[in-house]
């Protein structure tokens, strides 16, 4: 079944753009020229990617994720912007969304991440069936005060759950299935982002891994679960 992808961007030229060669890779597309239409065909019609303009009338980018993921959508977002302020970007991911793509794209690059974050929103969903009674015990990840119960995809630290988005769990899931290891930002992107072969801006990992620790730290400041080797990338320790 065709996968279906929001454009929502209130440029025309860049939409006839994106919609030709979205449509010419297979995909369904969808078109908002405003952030207020582009969130309500994102609640009506479900779509597998959204491609999010940051500056829009009546409602702006980071006021159609924060909507999106205040309602529990969990729908991959790839916000373009034409702005190189750091800020922006940072402000994009910690609002939920999961890659930002800065004007002039390479229409190259955005399909390889159009793709990769579709795959990995399928992958998500068939790796999380309703969960059974009690988790066998080969799901549990033990490591120090840090579980993972693989089966129902979930962190506790002492015992007690943590509230941790799906690129979060990912996130701990990579780095504490081998202790010690240091896994460059680089690697993190294909293991977790899905980008194979990625070359380019990384932020968006520590982004991802300064949200982590503030909910898996006994002090964010201080960490001693998630690791940094400057200059290298990071690794999770025992504690």
């Amino acid at each position: 079944m065709g996968k279906t992808v929001l454009v929502v961007e209130d440029e025309k030229n860049i939409v006839d753009i994106l919609t030709f060669n979205l449509t010419r890779e297979g995909y369904t597309v969808l078109e908002a020229y405003d952030g207020q239409t582009g969130l309500q065909l994102a609640l009506e019609q479900n779509p597998d990617l959204i491609l999010l303009d940051l500056m829009l009338p009546r409602m702006n980018g980071f006021d159609v994720c924060r909507a999106l993921r205040e309602r529990g959508s969990a729908v991959p977002i790839i916000m373009l912007t034409a702005r190189e302020e750091e800020t922006d970007k940072i402000l994009g991911l910690e609002l939920g969304a999961d890659d930002y793509i800065t004007k002039p794209f390479s229409m190259r690059e955005l399909l390889a991440r159009t793709k990769a974050n579709i795959r990995r929103g399928e992958m998500v969903a068939a790796a999380a069936p309703a969960a059974p009674a009690s988790a066998p015990e080969e799901g549990t990840l033990v490591r120090g005060r840090i579980t993972l119960d693989t089966v129902r995809m979930t962190v506790s630290k002492d015992g007690v759950p943590l509230e941790l988005s799906q690129r979060e769990y990912d996130l701990i899931r990579v780095l504490s299935a081998q202790p010690g290891k240091v896994f460059p930002r680089e690697v993190l992107m294909e293991q977790v982002w899905n980008y194979e072969g990625f070359v380019g801006d990384v932020r968006a990992v520590d982004v991802a891994i300064r949200r982590l620790r503030e909910k898996l730290e006994d002090d964010p400041a201080s960490p001693t679960f998630i690791i940094t080797r400057r200059g290298l990338g990071y690794y999770f320790s025992e504690g």
